[in-house]
């Protein structure tokens, strides 16, 4: 059989025009939104340009683990700790429990099919976009940026486990696909600790040292290995595919500490083999593949757009008044808000799984992706004019300034 790669050059086209139209054009749009918008206009539905063929579903399927790598690279362990840990975690399971109302609210309007996996994908945030918001704002590295980010990142890990427990459809009942997460962290710590202690072999360091920044970039192979190994690992226990990708990337934050900066661009390198290549595949081809003439010519299924944006909204955005206490003044508590109510990943990720195994119509699925774009074009822009507004008077209790300790 013949294989066209004129599919793959579209997408690689669209994958830059995307930042530089963004760029040029000075929105503060995060680029994986128009990605997903050219990715319509060129499929099937509207140009016809470009297709979901074979070569594009492994580029997506590759930027897809590359994505979830990089989430997990994101997860800042030593945030996640003291009463910033007992903070953010009753935050989500607050956020879930309404998650779960919300769900089966949905159910009884004949909307979902699953409350659970609709709490799943409503509970989820998209640490990877608000990020970058949170930097531009200067508020990373104050008390109220560290809850949002801790915050994002219990809501970005438990999502994915929850997925691989409930919805893998590879294994048995809820027992033995705990018994296979069990065993499969068993195993991605036994192979963490080999890892480490690697590290501590000199002559195997020096060797790295010398290869690393070489045409071998030795590290980044050995990453990409890492995620190779991770995925077909998760896909061997019965579990989903991006559960071990994000745990490939959590594996490398806590392994690579390089405290010498020995090796400081590798984190950057991988960055730029994910966004700068496959990552891009992945929302483009989610873009092509959306059947959004659904959407259109159904009035039903377009009101289910604020539908699904709402319930985002109430269940990410209620547990924010949880970080009243790290906030220097009102607005930031809205902001953290919008912030956390702002996913656009799992759901589509989600979604697409919850289509496959028939949770999901299909028009739901553009729907609920359509609310995630949504998301992700309005409550960052509001956000940040929030977290850049002029300073109120505080009446935070100085107490508040400690999120850190236990």
């Amino acid at each position: 059989m013949e294989i066209s790669f004129t599919s793959v050059a579209v997408v690689a086209a669209v994958a830059l025009v995307a930042p530089l139209a963004v760029g040029l054009s000075g929105l503060r749009l995060p680029a994986i939104v128009l990605e997903i918008l050219l990715g319509i206009a060129i499929g099937p539905q509207v140009l016809g340009w470009a297709k979901s063929d074979e070569p594009v579903q492994v580029m997506s399927l590759i930027g897809l683990a590359f994505l979830l790598l990089l989430a997990g690279l994101e997860i800042d362990f030593e945030r996640l700790r003291g009463r910033l840990l007992r903070v953010t975690g009753a935050g989500f399971v607050l956020s879930f429990g309404l998650a779960l109302a919300v769900g089966f609210a949905l159910k009884a309007g004949d909307l979902v099919r699953s409350p659970l996996l609709v709490a799943i994908i409503l509970s989820a945030t998209g640490l990877g976009v608000i990020l970058p918001i949170l930097k531009d704002a200067g508020q990373t590295s104050t008390p109220f940026g560290q809850v949002v980010v801790a915050g994002a990142s219990i809501a970005e890990v438990t999502p994915i486990v929850l997925l691989s427990l409930f919805f893998s459809g590879r294994s048995g009942g809820l027992g033995a696909k705990l018994a296979l997460l069990v065993a499969f962290a068993v195993f991605v710590a036994a192979i963490g600790v080999t890892i480490l202690g690697l590290q501590r072999v000199r002559k195997l360091s020096a060797t790295l040292l010398r290869l690393q920044d070489t045409t071998a970039e030795i590290r980044v192979r050995g990453a990409f290995l890492l995620l190779a190994l991770f995925v077909v690992l998760a896909s061997k226990f019965g579990l989903e595919a991006i559960l071990g990708a994000f745990l490939a990337g959590a594996t490398l934050k806590l392994v690579d500490r390089d405290e010498m900066m020995t090796h400081a661009f590798f984190h950057r390198k991988l960055e730029a083999a994910g966004f700068g290549v496959f990552v891009p595949f992945f929302f483009v081809s989610t873009g092509i593949k959306l059947d959004v003439s659904s959407l259109v010519h159904s009035g039903s299924a377009l009101a289910r757009v604020p539908i699904f944006l709402g319930a985002l909204l109430l269940v990410r955005g209620v547990p924010a008044l949880l970080y009243r206490r790290f906030a220097e003044r009102r607005g930031q508590v809205v902001a953290a808000a919008l912030l956390q109510a702002t996913s656009l990943s799992i759901p589509v990720v989600a979604g697409q799984i919850g289509v496959d195994l028939g949770l999901i119509r299909p028009t739901n699925y553009v729907a609920l992706v359509a609310a995630g774009l949504l998301s992700v074009v309005v409550f960052p822009l509001v956000s940040l004019t929030l977290l850049r507004g002029r300073a109120e008077p505080s009446a935070v209790p100085e107490r508040a300034a400690r999120p850190s300790q236990a």
